[in-house]
């Protein structure tokens, strides 16, 4: 009788212990790995993302035991400076950002502060390269006999892109006796909406265009498709001269819409910020402005009901070109010691899982292309545009400064109806002229 029971209660115990067991096989597993004992250090400037990077950095952390360190400076003013003093003393970290031309890009690389990323983004039959938009990697390619100085490659990631398009309030559109769902198709047909605005408290248009390089954005949109790109770029290169009659178009334009009543006076003195809170606060029927709007609306009026569209062209010789690229790029240090860790990382962050969670966090388009498929609204037509993009970074030659900013004051005071368009070119080729000469007699 005693040998039964001791041989159940055995039995029991081992049953009991079997199961234990099978619990804690059945419990979670603990995926985080030890501590690498390395620390990736980023910069940026991006105060919206803070919290989506932070989450990445966690995930990144549990999955491979490498740590990584977001550090936020801002505003952007204040990280530039702090990236251009740290490779001053040749300490920048592992990851950062330059906020800065193409021409000055370059004098970054050819100073050594940033690795040439062309024999990762080339392996495994370059699918690292092949996940991006071309034109938004294209911001970061110096390509053979470009007017940098620098070895041919990639130098940069792309996080994210952008396109610059126009936008109209559905709600006012409709108010003005047009359909809701049917922006302006043509030039023509913008012109036309300024009519209705008359006897309006409204503006027909808002920009920030007191920055000149929105100014520049939107007269290079036209430029393209009023003579095409290569007549384009050879005048930057002084063989067309802004007086020629092409020139004359897009400069004219400019008094078409102020005339249209579409374009205030107060426009060229606006800051995109203002300009945005005007559009969100329904005071504006239409703005030129970037995807990042998206976000930017959302948060000043999340109930605003508006739609984004190609600026309707003028010509149908030329298709019309709308600057967008890469929204915000990463560059790694040539000098860091963590330099392979920063790789990898990167090549992690511009998967489409993380491009996706940034997509959605951020509401900013993806650099991935497979990314994409998961945004929707507004955003979705700002994507289906970005095969129409182009940007100055890509073009492998840049103006004068001194000329980008006589063209820019030029528009200015042709909307001021201080000068005519003739004048404007004549004054812009004088600049040109004048820059020429100085470069021919280095």
């Amino acid at each position: 009788m005693f040998k039964l029971v001791s041989k159940q209660i055995i039995i029991g115990l081992l049953i009991i212990y079997l199961s234990s067991l099978s619990f804690l096989g059945c419990s979670p597993a603990k995926t985080s790995l030890p501590s690498s004992g390395v620390t990736v250090v980023v910069w940026h400037w991006m105060t919206d993302r803070q919290p989506a990077f932070e989450e990445l950095a966690q995930r990144y952390e549990r999955q491979t035991g490498t740590r990584v360190k977001f550090e936020l400076y801002a505003p952007s003013e204040a990280y530039s400076q702090k990236v251009r003093a740290a490779a001053q003393g040749e300490n920048l970290p592992d990851i950062f950002g330059i906020l800065a031309s193409k021409k000055d890009f370059a004098s970054f690389i050819k100073a050594g502060h940033v690795l040439d990323l062309t024999p990762y983004m080339e392996e495994n039959s370059g699918f690292w390269r092949k996940s991006f938009f071309e034109n938004a990697l294209k911001t970061n390619v110096f390509v053979q006999d470009d007017a940098y100085g620098v070895k041919p490659g990639i130098y940069g990631v792309p996080i994210d892109t952008m396109v610059i398009q126009m936008l109209y309030n559905k709600k006012l559109y409709a108010e003005l006796g047009f359909q809701a769902n049917n922006p302006p198709a043509t030039f023509q047909e913008l012109l036309q909406v300024g009519q209705k605005l008359k006897g309006k408290d409204l503006q027909g248009f808002v920009s920030g265009w007191g920055e000149y390089w929105m100014l520049d954005c939107f007269a290079n949109n036209y430029a393209f498709n009023i003579m095409g790109k290569d007549k384009v770029l050879a005048t930057i290169r002084g063989e067309i001269p802004y007086t020629d009659p092409d020139w004359i178009k897009v400069f004219s334009l400019f008094k078409e819409l102020t005339d249209a009543g579409l374009v205030s006076s107060g426009t060229i003195t606006m800051v995109n910020k203002t300009a945005e809170q005007l559009f969100a606060n329904e005071r504006a029927v239409f703005a030129f402005n970037g995807s990042w709007c998206v976000n930017v609306y959302r948060s000043m009026n999340p109930q605003l009901d508006y739609g984004a569209f190609m600026p309707p062209p003028i010509s149908d010789v030329y298709p019309m070109a709308i600057w967008g690229g890469a929204g915000s790029s990463f560059m790694v240090n040539a000098r860091s010691k963590n330099k392979e860790e920063a790789v990898r990382f990167l090549q992690w962050l511009t998967q489409k899982e993380q491009q996706v969670f940034l997509a959605k966090h951020t509401h900013n388009l993806p650099a991935n292309q497979q990314a994409m498929q998961d945004i929707s609204g507004v955003l979705s037509e700002f994507a289906k545009n970005m095969p129409f993009v182009t940007h100055p970074n890509i073009w492998g030659i840049s103006e004068f400064s001194s000329v980008i900013e006589t063209f820019d004051r030029g528009l200015q005071s042709i909307i001021l109806g201080q000068k005519s368009p003739q004048q404007v070119a004549y004054e812009v080729q004088k600049a040109k002229e004048k820059e020429l000469a100085r470069k021919k007699a280095q």
